[in-house]
C-alpha cells in the first residue's frame, strides 16, 4: 500500500500533457492569447504553435501590437480640473462672447460634475437609499431618500434662485418658498417617488441660471435671493448652492459606494469663505435664541473686537478671523481669543451637519466657550 500511494504521488506530480489543438482552433486563439485571457494550458498550446507557424506568429504579433494601443486603465472619477482645463483651452483659442462670471463658476461645475456621476446611473442606482444629515436644534438628525430623491430636492431649492432671476418655478405658483419646506412639498405631491426623470428638468434650471446670469451682466451680483426667513446676494447664493450640490454629491456617490473628489482648491476655497462670512451672523442668531454664550465685549460697528482664528488647512485652506460678539466688530488678529485648526473638507462637513461639533476640531487653543460656539454655529447652518 505504501508503494502505491507514492506511485500514485508520483503521478500527480508529473507535469500535465500539453493541449493536443488543431491549426484552426488555435487560430481562433490568438485573439484571446493577445489579451491574456487563455487559461494556463491553452496559453502554452499556443505558444509552442508560433514556433513553428510562421503565419500565426505574424498574426499574433500584429494583433498584441494592437491591444498595446488601447487605452491603459484608469480611474472612472472625474478630476474636478478638468472641465476648467478642456474650457481655457477652447477659449484661449476662442474667447466666449459672453462669459459666465467667476462667482458662478463654482455651481456650473458642480452641476457638472454631478451630472457626469448620475450619467451611466441604471434604475438600480437612482432608487438607491441615501441617508441626508443635518444639524438642527443641537442634535444631528437624518431623512431618508433615494438619489432620485436627492436630485429632486436640489431642484427644488436651486428654483429660489431661478425665481429671483425671474425664472419659472417648477414646483408651481403654490409651492413655499423655505428650503425645506419646498423639499416636502415636492416629496409629497408627487404621486409617484421621483424616478430617473427628475435628472432632465434638474439639468435644464442649472443650464438655465448659468445662461441667465451670464447675459445679466455685472449688476445682478448683488441680487437678493430669499430663502424664507433670510436672503443672500446671488453671487453667495449660487456659491451656497454649489456647497450644496457638491456635498449631495457625496451623499448619493457613498450610497452608490462610488469614491467622490473635493471641488477643485479654488472653489474649495470660496466656499469655505462663504462660511465664514456666515459665521458671525450666525452666531449672533444663536446668541440671540439663547443657544451661545452672551457677548462678553461689545464694541461699536466697524472696531476691532474678540476674535477667533480659523486656521483651514490642506487644499482650499487660509486664515479667516471671526467676530465673536457681534458680527458688525471688526475681527481682527490682534484680539484674537481662540484659535481652532481645521482641514479644508472636514470644515466643510461640519459646515454640512456631516460631523458632529464635539469631533471636528483637529486643533483648539484659546477660550473654550468661544470655541464652542464657533463650532456649533458651523454646524447650525446646515440644513436639509
Amino acid at each position: 500500500m505504501p508503494a502505491q500511494r507514492e506511485a500514485a504521488d508520483a503521478r500527480d506530480e508529473l507535469p500535465a500533457a500539453p493541449l493536443a489543438l488543431t491549426h484552426k482552433v488555435l487560430k481562433s486563439l490568438l485573439g484571446a492569447w493577445a489579451l491574456s485571457a487563455c487559461s494556463p494550458p491553452e496559453t502554452e498550446a499556443v505558444e509552442a504553435h508560433l514556433t513553428t507557424c510562421a503565419a500565426c506568429a505574424d498574426e499574433a504579433l500584429r494583433l498584441r501590437d494592437a491591444v498595446g494601443l488601447l487605452h491603459a486603465e484608469r480611474s472612472l472619477d472625474l478630476d474636478p480640473l478638468l472641465r476648467s482645463r478642456v474650457l481655457q483651452g477652447c477659449l484661449a483659442g476662442r474667447p466666449a462672447r459672453i462669459p459666465v462670471p467667476d462667482w458662478a463658476a463654482p455651481y456650473d461645475a458642480e452641476t457638472a460634475r454631478l451630472d457626469a456621476l448620475l450619467n451611466d446611473f441604471g434604475d438600480a442606482e437612482w432608487h438607491a437609499p441615501v441617508r441626508l444629515k443635518w444639524f438642527e436644534s443641537e442634535q444631528p438628525v437624518s431623512r431618508r431618500t433615494t438619489v432620485a430623491g436627492v436630485i429632486a430636492h436640489l431642484l427644488s431649492v436651486d428654483a429660489l434662485v431661478a425665481l429671483a432671476l425671474g425664472l419659472d418655478d417648477p414646483l408651481g405658483a403654490e409651492a413655499p418658498r423655505e428650503p425645506t419646506e419646498r423639499t416636502d412639498h415636492f416629496w409629497r405631491s408627487s404621486h409617484f417617488p421621483p424616478t430617473r426623470a427628475i435628472r432632465e428638468p434638474w439639468r435644464d434650471q442649472g443650464h438655465d441660471l448659468i445662461r441667465t446670469v451670464s447675459f445679466a451682466g455685472r449688476g445682478v451680483a448683488e441680487l437678493a435671493v430669499p430663502y424664507g426667513n433670510f436672503s443672500l446676494p446671488l453671487q453667495d447664493s449660487l456659491l451656497d448652492r454649489a456647497f450644496e450640490c457638491w456635498v449631495h454629491a457625496g451623499d448619493i456617490a457613498e450610497a452608490v459606494d462610488y469614491p467622490y473628489d473635493p471641488p477643485s482648491a479654488a472653489h474649495l476655497h470660496t466656499m469655505i469663505d462663504l462660511a465664514a462670512r456666515l459665521l458671525p451672523t450666525t452666531l449672533a442668531e444663536r446668541r440671540r435664541a439663547g443657544l451661545a454664550a452672551p457677548a462678553r465685549h461689545l464694541v461699536s460697528a466697524g472696531s476691532p473686537g474678540r476674535s477667533l482664528r480659523l486656521e483651514i488647512e490642506g487644499v482650499g485652506g487660509g486664515d479667516w478671523y471671526i467676530s465673536l460678539d457681534s458680527p458688525a466688530a471688526l475681527a481682527s488678529p490682534d484680539h484674537t481669543v481662540a484659535h481652532i485648526a481645521l482641514d479644508g473638507v472636514e470644515f466643510c462637513q461640519l459646515a454640512a451637519g456631516h460631523v458632529p461639533p464635539e469631533e471636528a476640531a483637529v486643533g483648539q487653543d484659546g477660550d473654550r466657550e468661544a470655541i464652542r460656539d464657533v463650532l456649533f454655529a458651523a454646524a447650525s447652518m446646515s440644513r436639509l
